[in-house]
């Protein structure tokens, strides 16, 4: 017997064990290279790993985007190497070297697992929860998918979501929220292994976390296994097996582990967690664990016990592609929309419906209202954009007529309701996104956004495709008061990168903004969107036509004869406030441009020569108008110029009264720009 064995309490070869250590110092290794990471949960969790990925896990290492692939999620992201190790010895494109950069500049193998960077890294993880809840929007997708197109002798979607969840994913909200929503939904293809190793940070979890996790899950609508030994391969084995079998409930799988397991001084310690074991302590590990190998070098039978991972890939998804030629046979229309939509590709046509809406608005009309109008515009041409609210659907217009709710005894609703859990709803809809196949948007009021700011963070960067509908999105909304008026939240949110914020004028600038929405391959699309009613701006002296250039991100809604005195920028609802304070100008013989703004960071994109066309630098006398905080608007308006805007908290009453009251006038407009002209 070896001393892996005699250390572990578990079943399984010497070859297993070789390679469950492999992984492990494979993952000590490099965190040591790096003097910085997180080798104490790889260290205990490799077996759960390694037996979920060799027993259970369907997946191709040399085809990371199979459609019909298990989706495996690291949410604990922190041990990041034990994916990496992971990856490596099952055959995918990550190399050795790759593992010796770990947390390196320019890298595969970054700090925390990063989709779009590493083969196989299904979500960006790190911040707690988060991928907890991404992977029930992974299911959602699943089981969304596998009821459109799955027909009978055909199954062509037929996979689930595994991950890995930690102590400290437990105890985030967000994971809370989403536990929650995934039972009431019966989520059956969900089977997450709980790394119970009852350390965090800070020491003992029991410092803060003493529930009994496994009645809370059962209250969720879980099923529940285990606890289980960390070692007992057969043991995880089984209570895996128990968590496929049972397909009307998620499962949670309990795990008992040793954070960093092996290590004669660190083991079940909270040293073990975010730091480097040193050299000595490597040292003493591997003579603890019988691992008689040098840094990096994994024995040729160990990779070639791992490595086939590739064959059995390559001809599960033979397989799987053998049964989706049959059904292209069988059903040629479904499976061409199949590819197409798992391609992220839209069909032709899909806004013939939306192009017929613009221009229909003739009385004033609140944006949010005419964003439910475009959604029932889209939606029958293009069947995968699906969504819904954070229990708002009737405030934010969301719900799409005749589609159905998506239930467990309706699977073929389309319409998601997520609860008042929005920060679960952003990691959801992001998991969604991930997946393939689907276009998802969620909703709320844009104070909200507050609660869901960290999903909204991580799908910008990690570029996913979905929309965000924030409606009720100044102090225009009136009697709600300042704790739902949000004040900073539109510009606070232009600071993330990858995340396309429109905030249209009217119903027009709304219509395009969806259709920017819709196409947008690159990140998130947000929709700010008003409660009050928009007169058209063509009602009052817009160019005809000139929302066509919501795409460019700003463009001159009103000009002027020959150059202008100034330029009067407005987003939202105050560009009405700027094209009537242009016309009251003119009778003073003062000669103002009106710039339509609905998105910064549209407008930021275009060239040079197309933001000087709209805002020539020769015009230093700027007046932004926006119902938000002022703060950041210097960099239209520059030091010259002013803005008619927030400073503080709103107040509660009547939306147009709040409005005069913070100084959103015409007659404050045209006061602002003469001073700006010292006029």
């Amino acid at each position: 017997m070896t001393t892996t064995e005699k250390l572990s309490s578990g079943t399984g070869t010497d070859l297993t064990w070789r390679t469950i250590n492999a992984i492990r110092f494979l993952s000590v290794d490099a965190v040591q290279a790096a003097n910085s990471g997180h080798p104490g949960a790889p260290l205990g969790g490799a077996p759960m790993a390694w037996v979920l990925w060799d027993r259970f896990l369907k997946h191709n290492p040399q085809n990371p985007l199979w459609a019909d692939r298990d989706r495996f999620v690291l949410s604990n992201g922190h041990a990041s190497m034990l994916l990496y190790s992971l990856l490596h010895l099952t055959g995918y494109d990550l190399s050795l070297d790759e593992i010796r950069n770990f947390r390196q500049l320019g890298s595969k193998t970054p700090g925390h697992p990063e989709r779009g960077l590493t083969p196989g890294v299904e979500l960006t993880t790190g911040p707690l929860g988060q991928g907890f809840a991404n992977g029930v929007g992974l299911a959602m997708a699943e089981k969304i998918l596998s009821n459109e197109f799955n027909r009978p002798d055909h199954e062509i979607v037929n996979h689930r979501t595994f991950a890995i969840v930690s102590d400290g994913d437990l105890e985030e909200g967000v994971a809370s929220e989403a536990a929650s929503l995934a039972g009431t939904l019966g989520l059956g293809k969900i089977v997450y292994l709980y790394d119970d190793n009852e350390i965090s940070i800070e020491g003992d979890t029991d410092i803060a976390f003493r529930e009994d996790v496994a009645a809370r899950f059962r209250a969720y609508g879980w099923h529940v296994a285990g606890p289980v030994d960390g070692n007992d391969l057969d043991g995880i084995a089984a209570a895996v097996q128990e968590g496929i079998d049972e397909t009307a409930k998620p499962s949670l799988v309990v795990v008992q582990t040793t954070i960093g397991y092996g290590s004669p001084n660190k083991a079940g310690k909270a040293s073990a967690h975010g730091e480097a074991l040193g050299e000595d302590e490597v040292g003493l590990t591997r003579e603890a664990l019988g691992w008689e190998h040098g840094p990096f070098e994994v024995p040729d039978d160990v990779r070639e016990n791992a490595g086939g991972a590739v064959e059995r890939g390559a001809v599960v998804e033979s397989k799987w592609q053998a049964r989706f030629e049959a059904y292209a046979d069988a059903h040629p229309e479904l499976a061409v929309r199949f590819k197409q939509d798992m391609a992220g590709e839209l069909p032709d046509g899909w806004d013939a419906d939306l192009k017929a809406l613009a221009g229909t608005f003739t009385d004033p009309v609140a944006t949010r209202a005419v964003s439910g109008k475009a959604l029932h515009a889209i939606a029958p041409n293009l069947p995968r954009l699906i969504g819904g609210s954070a229990d708002l659907a009737p405030s934010n217009n969301t719900m799409i007529s005749g589609r159905g709710d998506f239930q467990p005894e309706s699977p073929e609703g389309r319409n998601l309701h997520f609860g008042i859990r929005e920060h679960a709803m952003g990691s959801i809809v992001n998991g969604i996104s991930a997946h393939g196949g689907l276009l998802p948007y969620g909703a709320t009021f844009l104070i909200f956004s507050d609660y869901m700011r960290g999903a909204v963070r991580v799908g910008a960067l990690s570029e996913l495709p979905a929309v965000w509908v924030w409606t009720h999105d100044s102090v225009g909304l009136g009697e709600d008061g300042p704790t739902h008026q949000p004040i900073g939240q539109i510009m606070s949110l232009r600071m993330l990168p990858n995340l396309a914020l429109i905030r249209p004028a009217d119903a027009d600038e709304t219509i395009a903004a969806w259709k920017i929405a819709v196409e947008n391959r690159h990140g998130p699309t947000a929709l700010a969107l008003t409660r009050q009613a928009l007169p058209s701006l063509s009602s009052l002296g817009a160019t005809a036509g000139a929302a066509g250039n919501v795409a460019r991100g700003a463009y001159v809604a009103k000009d002027c004869d020959g150059p202008p005195d100034v330029i009067l920028i407005g987003t939202g609802s105050e560009v009405q406030l700027a094209l009537q304070a242009s016309s009251e100008l003119a009778k003073d013989n003062v000669k103002a441009r009106v710039v339509s703004m609905p998105s910064w960071a549209l407008f930021d994109a275009q060239s040079d020569e197309y933001r000087e066309s709209v805002l020539p630098l020769s015009v230093r006398a700027r007046v932004a108008v926006e119902a938000g905080l002022a703060t950041g608007w210097e960099r239209y308006v520059g030091l010259d110029g002013a803005v008619v805007g927030m400073e503080g908290f709103g107040a509660s009453g009547k939306g147009g009264d709040v409005m005069k009251h913070f100084g959103f006038t015409v007659e404050n407009v045209v006061a602002k720009a003469k001073a700006v002209l010292g006029r």
